[in-house]
């Protein structure tokens, strides 16, 4: 599973990220999680706001941080 963290590294992405490492561990799943800092590639998902977050190639989340509970219920399904 790829999980990406689009933004351009602020505050809130690094909570995003790690709000993703805590629901990945609470369910027991290894996954690759890329920062994409470019902003032309952060455009091409339609997001004009960030942190986003998208999961298996699937936009999630923009412009707001999810908490890792709720990160948890997009990875189950």
């Amino acid at each position: 599973m790829k999980i990406e963290v689009l933004g351009g590294g602020c505050a809130n992405c690094r909570l995003l990220r790690k709000n993703v490492q805590d629901a990945l561990k609470a369910l027991g799943i290894k996954a690759e999680i890329k920062e994409v800092t470019d902003y032309a590639e952060i455009a091409s998902y339609g997001v004009m706001s960030t942190p986003a977050l998208v999961i298996g190639g699937e936009l999630k989340s923009y412009g707001r941080v999810p908490s890792a509970e709720e990160i948890k219920k997009f990875l189950k399904g």
